[in-house]
């Protein structure tokens, strides 16, 4: 329990924060998701395009400190990897 007006009023933030993080996080992974189903079913058209949406959507999650850089770099890398074996297997 919180003994401090200070205290009180950092517990409110974060509550708040912890909102916003958690729908920025969700965000992203809608966008994720978008990509990941035009893969599944084998778009690679719709995926560029998806992946095009989503990748400024996950560095911008990094910029508000949602997700770590390395994390980020890592889940555009795996999701472009995926993309091009895709292009590369059509054409």
């Amino acid at each position: 329990m919180a003994n401090t007006p200070s205290a009180e009023k950092r517990i409110r933030r974060n509550a708040r924060r912890a909102d916003i993080n958690r729908a920025r996080r969700s965000r992203i992974r809608t966008f994720v998701k978008k990509v990941e189903s035009a893969i599944e079913v084998g778009d690679a058209a719709a995926a560029r395009a998806a992946f095009a949406a989503a990748q400024p959507e996950i560095m911008r999650g990094v910029s508000k400190g949602v997700l770590h850089r390395n994390t980020a770099s890592r889940k555009i890398s795996r999701l472009e990897r995926r993309i091009s074996s895709l292009e590369s297997a059509a054409g």
